[in-house]
């Protein structure tokens, strides 16, 4: 009915803002409203497979004239989308070799996780939360997702009595922990820095990574405790126990036998990636943010190089040489999820379009003249509409367009309600498109988008208020 629903009602929208006057915007901008709003229709019914609806928006961005080919299609081009490849490949290797399922056999056979599924439940939460602190949440979910994958095949193989909820919480507790959790250091996320940027250049207020983390881990520690607690009620995995499961998958682990060439190789493209994924946030904790070393190396080797470097090592490093065999072949790398790809691209493409058209900037000064600027008021709106705009453009585009806006609006006073607008930039929890994580985990089949959205705008809710409560509690005004 939802489908069906959203096929009859996208046209209309489209069309409708195509046809109400908006003198207030230009030609491309008014054109690009009507897209953005019948591409929403479409996104939230499913009326159109996702990724279609990804590849209709640069395709009607060109025909209406509102951006040549070269800007629409460049966002497909763009560095994230050589992460998410690089990714990919890296856990296909992973599944391809069986690494994912000797991870998971190890993670559940630990004396106090073995056997208890909401033990399970917060042991992956918590380290997908406690990584994304220093590296992209991108980056921790590519990494922490195969792992998951293994830990819930593994359950359904030897336990037949683990719901579809279980692993629907599995896959978001994996992408919504690591969104919260880079949100406890300046280096977690990219709308920290632009949010701490706008803060020493406008306000001229310098806030030190250790002073951010004393008021941004409490907040990390409550959400992260929320969400364990919250999915664990409404995503049961249908039994309390599993006896003798302990036993059962530390034989399993006992039979995949010493490794093999292609799990060591695997692993050491996989390291390789970590290591350069981690070591900008080493440098900037030992030699500090400005130091020469810590900018050129993230200006030479950004995350998608340091994907794309794990995904040719696989290519690269052999299994048996005389006979030309490498770690992965060119059609076992090509059965990815390139509809995620596509999704995520005419997500990009979306955002980029609303900046280029200058049609967020018209959003954002209509909004000037009615949000509130006295006492705490402005904290808390302001959070809630950074949040609400990181469902539907990326989390840097919601820094980038709200931050100024608030600095507008609050002036020399207002420093807490900026931090609270760039952290709640990162919430964004409800939609497939709202960030990578959230892309990343739903091409997992596991995740009905209908759950998605209910559970996640129960978090973008808990998180608001979270960040209102901290804000007010932790941050000074000055």
């Amino acid at each position: 009915m939802r489908k069906r629903i959203g096929t009859l009602l996208a046209p209309v929208i489209f069309v409708t803002l195509l046809l109400i006057p908006m003198p207030s915007l230009s030609s491309e901008q008014h054109k690009l409203a009507a897209v953005i709003g019948l591409t929403m229709c479409l996104w939230i019914t499913e009326a159109l497979p996702l990724p279609v609806t990804g590849l209709l928006v640069p395709t009607l961005v060109i025909l209406l004239g509102i951006a040549p080919a070269s800007k629409a299609l460049a966002p497909f081009a763009d560095p994230i989308m050589f992460l998410f490849l690089g990714a990919f490949v890296l856990a296909r290797a992973i599944n391809l070799h069986g690494l994912d399922k000797r991870f998971a056999y190890r993670v559940l056979t630990l004396r106090r996780v073995g056997e208890n599924p909401a033990r399970i439940l917060f042991a992956y939460g918590a380290v997908c939360c406690f990584i994304s602190m220093w590296i992209s949440n991108t980056a921790t979910v590519a990494m922490m997702f195969p792992i998951g994958l293994a830990i819930i095949r593994t359950l359904r193989t030897n336990r037949h009595g683990i719901s579809d909820r279980y692993a629907t919480a599995m896959m978001l507790i994996c992408a919504f922990a690591a969104s919260i959790g880079g949100l406890a250091t300046p280096i977690g996320t990219p709308p920290n820095l632009i949010g701490l940027g706008f803060i020493e250049r406008q306000l001229g207020r310098h806030i030190a990574f250790v002073e951010w983390m004393s008021f941004a881990i409490p907040m990390v520690i409550v959400l992260f405790f929320i969400l364990f607690t919250y999915l664990r009620l409404f995503c049961p995995a249908g039994v309390s126990e599993l006896k003798g499961i302990r036993a059962v998958l530390r034989d399993e682990y006992n039979k995949l036998g010493r490794f093999t060439k292609g799990e060591r190789n695997t692993l050491i493209a996989f390291g390789c990636t970590v290591i350069l994924w981690i070591a900008p946030g080493i440098f900037a904790m030992t030699l500090g943010d400005h130091h020469p070393i810590t900018k050129h190396y993230s200006q030479y080797v950004p995350e998608s190089i340091a994907a794309l470097t794990g995904a040719l090592l696989l290519f690269l490093l052999p299994i048996d040489w005389k006979k030309q065999q490498f770690t992965i072949d060119l059609k076992s790398a090509f059965e990815i999820d390139w509809g995620v790809m596509a999704l995520f691209g005419g997500g990009i493409a979306l955002g980029q379009m609303a900046f280029e058209t200058k049609l967020a900037e018209s959003i954002a000064q209509s909004l000037t003249g009615i949000l509130p600027t006295d006492g705490w008021a402005p904290i808390l709106v302001l959070a809630g509409i950074a949040t609400l705009t990181s469902e539907f453009t990326s989390n840097t585009a919601s820094a980038n367009m709200i931050v100024p806006v608030v600095i507008l609006l609050g002036g020399s006073s207002s420093l807490q309600p900026t931090i609270a607008a760039t952290m709640a930039a990162s919430l964004g929890f409800m939609l497939p498109i709202s960030t990578p994580t959230n892309a990343i985990v739903y091409s997992s089949g596991y995740i009905p988008l209908m759950r998605m959205i209910k559970y996640g705008i129960l978090l973008d809710i808990i998180g608001i208020i979270i960040i209102f409560i901290g804000t007010i509690l932790l941050i000074p005004t000055q």
